[in-house]
């Protein structure tokens, strides 16, 4: 049985990025391998975080991640372009805070899913931080 479809809940503020695959992109199955799909699932959140903090804010900080959790429903193929969303969770768990990124086809049906956990981490002292909750508001 698989996992429902992420869907963002209304009003949530959602990050969108498009994907090409390049040939080095696919294995031998003839489509993206399970491998760049997790890649494009950190860029995403990567690029979501320098979008959103002024270049200040980001350098107190840095993320790790904790877990990835990816379920793939259909292969992208080659000439195909992907579609990236991601959102936050609305809390956070301490210094944990939860990414939701959703990868589609161009028609539109789900190629993949992640749910992802990061921890924050202060940049000078390298130990976990509290998610302080003016930064979760930037993403909602």
């Amino acid at each position: 049985m698989s996992a429902p479809a992420f869907e963002p809940p209304p009003g949530r503020q959602v990050f969108e990025k498009r994907f090409t695959p390049v040939p080095a992109d696919i294995d031998e199955n003839g489509h993206v391998n399970n491998v760049v799909y997790l890649g494009w699932v950190q860029t995403m959140a990567i690029a979501h975080w320098q979008a959103r903090l002024p270049a200040e804010e980001q350098a107190k900080w840095a993320w790790i991640v904790l877990r990835h959790e990816v379920d793939y429903r259909r292969p992208l193929l080659p000439g195909e372009t992907a579609t990236a969303r991601t959102w936050v969770h609305d809390k956070t768990h301490g210094a944990k805070f939860d990414r939701f990124v959703r990868i589609d086809g161009p028609d539109g049906a789900m190629c993949a899913q992640a749910l992802t956990v990061w921890c924050l981490i202060d940049a000078v002292t390298r130990r976990p931080a509290r998610v302080p909750k003016d930064m979760v508001g930037v993403f909602l």
